[in-house]
């Protein structure tokens, strides 16, 4: 008898309990030459690294506007963004932010260049933003989006913009669009955790 498939899928916890080549069971240990804990296997010495993962994104513009797409899956359902999501293995930041403009979008859009690359070390993530042009108004966005829609500048819906990475660089992008002058912008999002006594 098969187990039914899962009704939603979820990105695998960053926490290994068993070795990925053997097996066995894992330990958290500073390997010889290192500097910090990692999972280690004992039986074959397998190290598992977990570094930080990429986000990669478009701020597309046509005109005097700006592409936004409304999210149809969590986190942040019905709330707005850039289009964007991880890169994938095989893919340089620019291949994967445009895939993910495709796939969420459905634009006709020329690539520019990298605007905000943005630290998010509570999440363990690294978000990349590039500029980019909208060739036309057809839009053909895909499962992951309730709603593809153009904005000015000045009806962006700030209350429902679901990441702080996309609401600082489209607060950046306000600041610059005038001067049309796009510096490349990199910052961290650290998040403060609120101590209860």
């Amino acid at each position: 008898m098969t187990k039914p498939a899962p009704s939603f899928y979820f990105p695998n916890p960053r926490t290994l309990h068993y070795c990925t080549q053997c097996g066995q069971s894992l330990e958290r240990i500073v390997p010889p030459d290192d500097n910090r804990m990692r999972d280690a296997c004992p039986h074959c010495g397998a190290v598992h690294y977990q570094n930080p993962r990429c986000v990669v994104g478009l701020v597309p513009i046509w005109g005097d506007r700006l592409l936004l797409c409304r999210r149809a899956i969590e986190p942040q359902y019905n709330k707005w963004t850039l289009p964007a999501g991880f890169m994938e293995l095989g893919e340089t930041t620019a291949q994967g932010a445009m895939r993910e403009a495709d796939e969420e979008a459905g634009a006709n859009l020329e690539l520019g260049a990298l605007y905000t690359v943005i630290d998010v070390p509570h999440a363990e993530q690294v978000h990349f933003y590039y500029l980019a042009k909208v060739l036309g108004p057809e839009l053909d966005p895909g499962s992951e989006t309730l709603e593809a829609k153009f904005f000015t500048f000045d009806q962006i819906p700030w209350s429902e913009i679901a990441f702080r990475t996309v609401s600082t660089t489209l607060k950046y992008l306000v600041e610059d669009f005038p001067r049309q002058e796009f510096p490349l912008r990199n910052y961290s999002i650290i998040h403060h955790k609120v101590r209860h006594t």
